[in-house]
């Protein structure tokens, strides 16, 4: 009876599934991505990720781990000095799993199992995609909405600004037709003062 035995025994004996993750975990690590099944591929990254997260930490000890796990002083040494300089940083999720279809001959679900830094197409889509920022109560849908609305106003204040101008122009005309109505108009007064005179000594 196999009760609460949850792991995919991948219809292997356990010698031959160890001695044949140990070998898929040597090819990952020396070529950065293999082809295989997905059964296989879930069994292999949770089998390869515990030994990446171990070689963050360069000891004896620890190389002396993978070693027994890999069975190989090539991949072991790969690993300690060029896979994780690179995922080093990273706080787990080494690998990525990439379906491709299904197997013609079993008709098997097929996929690609790879180092997720190693691949550098899907890094550079990431760095050129722009970040989106999310809020819980729909923040990003305000701020597209106000974008237009932003706009709109500054149209409007260059369109009074227009007005604004024509206004202290024809107030600037205003002020010098009325300097020259109040400049005509002593005028006017010295004309009927003289008209005045000339009556009075006609009178006379």
């Amino acid at each position: 009876m196999r009760h609460n035995k949850g792991f995919n025994h991948l219809g292997r004996t356990s010698s031959h599934r160890k001695a044949m993750l140990s070998n898929m975990a040597n090819s990952l690590i020396l070529h950065k991505r293999i082809s295989t099944t997905v059964a296989k591929a879930k069994s292999l990254r949770s089998f390869v990720e515990p030994i990446i997260t171990k070689a963050k930490d360069d000891t004896t000890h620890n190389r002396r781990m993978a070693f027994r796990s890999l069975r190989s002083k090539t991949a072991v040494n790969e690993l300690f000095r060029e896979v994780i300089v690179k995922v080093g940083e990273r706080p787990g999720g080494y690998t990525r799993i990439l379906k491709t279809g299904n197997r013609l001959g079993d008709n098997a679900e097929m996929c690609i199992i790879e180092l997720v830094d190693y691949n550098e197409n899907m890094l550079a889509a990431k760095e050129e995609a722009p970040k989106k920022t999310r809020s819980r109560r729909g923040g990003s849908k305000k701020k597209s909405s106000e974008k237009p609305v932003a706009e709109k106003p500054a149209a409007k204040e260059e369109t009074k600004a227009a007005p604004e101008a024509d206004t202290k122009e024809e107030a600037v005309k205003a002020d010098e037709v009325s300097e020259e109505k109040a400049a005509d108009e002593p005028k006017a007064e010295d004309k009927s003062d003289a008209q005045s005179d000339e009556n009075e000594e006609k009178a006379e």
